[in-house]
């Protein structure tokens, strides 16, 4: 028995299963020919001849088969990674527009301030109504300087003067404009040392609400970074930080020139 199976797994019967692989010859019978070639006794030989490729074959699709699901398996896995998208310019940009409107804020309240000097802005904020509705002055006219002391305003519809000189009174600008033809003229009148303590104080108070919204703005860009960027790598929020970092020191100075020139303006008046 031993040497049939010797002869059945010789060198020539391997060399006509590899080339039965290749070619797509009949595996079965080259090996059974051979096999009766060498030895024409018990048909043994027949039988592991014919089961023997059977079984290789069976043995090499099956291993085809489990790599290829296997790689299938690699390509699922692969594509189920998910890249976090870069949020950064994201809170960069909103932490921005909050210092902006922060400093618009400021600018907004240092322009309700009297100084010594005529500014068309130091109209702006008065509010007018009209027929139970209330606008602001600047929608109803056009507020001039005329000199360095004197405002005019001359609004759109001159049956309105009224209704703006009665508005204008009423702030705490202390102003007493007159009606010249289809304008007002306002006298800026000069500023006292007690008024203008005041205004300087208000002028202080205003730049540091404006740094306290800034900061808020930071200190909320930070949050959220820290949130979403939980298992990021560490250098990337490093990075935004200084960035965030960066955006409140310009804002922070933009808010203190404007509230130096301010009080400047006042002094000077």
């Amino acid at each position: 028995m031993s040497i049939i199976l010797r002869r059945a797994f010789s060198h020539r019967n391997l060399l006509l299963l590899r080339s039965s692989t290749f070619h797509g010859g009949d595996l079965s019978h080259q090996l059974i020919n051979s096999a009766h070639n060498n030895n024409n006794d018990n048909s043994s030989t027949n039988i592991h001849a014919l089961t023997l490729p059977t079984t290789l074959h069976f043995l090499t699709h099956s291993r085809r088969g489990f790599a290829k699901a296997r790689k299938s398996k690699d390509d699922d896995a692969v594509s189920t990674i998910e890249v976090s998208p870069d949020i950064g310019p994201t809170i960069k940009a909103n932490a921005t527009s909050m210092m902006e409107a922060a400093i618009a804020a400021l600018s907004g309240e240092l322009n309700k301030l009297r100084t010594g000097r005529a500014s068309p802005g130091m109209l702006d904020h008065i509010i007018v109504e009209l027929d139970g509705v209330k606008m602001p002055l600047s929608h109803l006219a056009v507020v001039s300087v005329m000199d360095s002391k004197t405002l005019s305003v001359n609004p759109y519809d001159p049956n309105t003067i009224k209704k703006l000189e009665s508005a204008i009174v009423a702030s705490p600008l202390g102003l007493s404009p007159k009606v010249d033809g289809e304008r007002l003229i306002a006298v800026i009148p000069p500023l006292t040392k007690e008024h203008i303590q005041a205004v300087c104080k208000v002028v202080t108070k205003s730049c540091e609400d404006a740094r306290q919204s800034i900061r808020r703005a930071r200190q909320k860009a930070m949050d959220t970074a820290k949130k979403l960027y939980s298992h990021a790598p560490k250098d990337d929020v490093k990075k935004l930080e200084k960035e965030v970092d960066e955006l409140t020191k310009k804002f922070v100075k933009s808010a203190e020139e404007m509230c130096k020139a301010k009080e400047k303006e006042i002094t000077g008046g």
